[in-house]
């Protein structure tokens, strides 16, 4: 139901845009956010957009980061400024309903000169 795109390798200072496109029309009842698991971690929350469209960041994205929703076309975005090596991660997004999680495959973003 969750399908991620936007991944990929960037240099430290670069940005990027991550896209969750969401199906089974599940989006306008859903809480939806973006987490990311480093190796050896533990996954990690990153953002997260409610149904009425308050977000709350990480600390270590606040001014970095920006989530956003567009319920017309499903999809859910994480776009990504003034990256750092430390971002380097597989990039996972959640849809939170009242009645289970979802979990899309993961895309990676490796921050590296």
């Amino acid at each position: 139901r969750l399908v991620e795109s936007g991944g990929g390798l960037v240099q430290p200072g670069g940005s990027l845009r991550l896209s969750c496109a969401v199906s089974g029309g599940i989006i306008r009842k859903a809480n939806m956010g973006w987490y990311r698991q480093a190796p050896g971690k533990q996954r990690e929350l990153v953002a997260t957009i409610a149904s009425g469209g308050s977000s709350n960041y990480a600390d270590s994205v606040k001014g970095r980061f920006t989530i956003s929703r567009d319920n017309a076309k499903s999809t859910v975005y994480l776009q990504m400024s003034s990256l750092k090596p430390e971002d380097t991660a597989v990039y996972y997004c959640n849809a939170r309903t009242s009645w289970t999680d979802y979990w899309g495959q993961g895309t990676q973003v490796t921050v590296s000169s």
